[in-house]
């Protein structure tokens, strides 16, 4: 592992992950006139994003591998791919159709998202909180441009024109390997000689899985509220395409924006306190936002999103800092929890949606995030 903050490959990597971002930030801005042209409900919106982020299940297996091999060309692929089958979102003729899209831009998401933290850890020396929040902040800063790119493409060529922006990420992962073509170890890990199985190397981090996976829980339902929905959630209240898509780009920058705070003072105050101030001050936030009249949403979607997208950085540098012989393994793990947890919540968020509507079920996400802020008080310190 690198001593020294090694910027130019921390960038290189994170600029990799903004434009594979982009283009997996297409869905949401796209649901109203994909829900319009083919006829789904909430719940099967819902299963939209559950069907992307099966592949995750497989994120373990992933993680082995990057700690025995090379997979600098995973991360190098992984942003054309995405590119490819997100970009024919709009021309799908039906919803089975959106379904393999979307799977298989979970498949080149989990083979990008899965070594490049384990590659960024290595590159930042002792900053990791630095270091991860160059990440988030491009995959963060992704999905407030993704909207806007593909809300103007549409706008401009019509829902079935989508494919027209593909270019700008085929191009992206040419970029990366010629960046990346040199770097002969870029993810493999030093395994201690000893024998060391997977089980045993993470036994003893068994009980903090489980209370990141319950803090998870109980925020997930915000997430998915103003990740995905957010559009639908606007529309419906007669709100235009376009200040929907707007919206969700002004909340995913701010998130661009805490993303990059977090880490950065995480380093100096302590990973579980960020956590902490995420977790107390989010849930109030989003309830003025449900409460609050036009002028208000952006300033409040602002906030929202600096405090929300908070642990992001903290917690991929919470498990990148643990003491274990398989960091790729590890950070597999964690992404397998969040991804998972996720998918599960963004589903119920829609079924429930459909029964009681839209405005209910995100009060509901709201008080239950509350939940969160005990969790915090059983992780390790720093």
């Amino acid at each position: 592992m690198a001593k020294e903050f090694q910027t130019g490959k921390v960038l290189t990597i994170s600029i990799g992950h903004f434009f594979h971002d982009v283009y997996t930030s297409f869905l949401a801005p796209m649901l109203p006139l994909l829900v319009d042209k083919l006829g789904i409900s909430l719940s099967m919106v819902g299963l939209l994003d559950v069907v992307r982020k099966i592949p995750s299940l497989f994120n373990p297996l992933i993680g082995l591998m990057a700690d025995k091999i090379c997979v600098k060309y995973l991360i190098i692929l992984a942003p054309g791919i995405s590119t490819i089958t997100m970009s024919l979102l709009g021309t799908a003729p039906s919803y089975s159709i959106l379904l393999i899209l979307l799977f298989a831009t979970g498949i080149s998401a989990s083979l990008f998202h899965v070594p490049s933290p384990v590659a960024i850890k290595r590159f930042s020396g002792k900053k990791s909180g630095t270091g991860m929040s160059f990440y988030m902040v491009g995959g963060e800063f992704a999905r407030s441009v993704g909207p806007l790119l593909i809300t103007a493409a549409i706008s401009y060529w019509g829902l079935e024109g989508s494919y027209r922006v593909m270019p700008l990420g085929i191009i992206a992962s040419i970029v990366l390997y010629f960046k990346l073509r040199n770097v002969k170890e870029i993810v493999n890990s030093k395994i201690q000689k000893k024998k060391d199985s997977s089980t045993e190397s993470i036994k003893h981090l068994v009980p903090i899985f489980l209370i990141v996976a319950g803090f998870i829980l109980f925020r997930a339902g915000i997430k998915s509220a103003l990740t995905l929905y957010l559009p639908i959630y606007l529309t419906g209240k007669g709100e235009s395409l376009w200040l929907a898509g707007v919206s969700l780009s002004v909340f995913q920058f701010a998130g661009a924006t805490g993303t990059l705070g977090a880490g950065y003072i995480s380093d100096k105050i302590g990973k579980r306190n960020i956590l902490l101030i995420s977790a107390v001050l989010s849930p109030i936030i989003m309830w003025g936002f449900l409460s609050a009249n036009t002028y208000l949403v952006f300033p409040l979607l602002i906030l929202e999103g600096l405090l929300l997208f908070a642990q992001g950085p903290v917690l991929l540098a919470y498990f990148q800092d643990l003491n274990t012989t398989r960091p790729a393994f590890v950070n597999s793990i964690y992404m397998t929890i969040n991804f998972g947890v996720n998918s599960i919540i963004v589903l119920f968020v829609g079924m429930l949606g459909d029964y009681i509507g839209l405005d209910l079920t995100f009060k509901i996400a709201t008080i239950i995030a509350l939940l969160a802020v005990p969790t915090i008080y059983f992780l390790p310190k720093d």
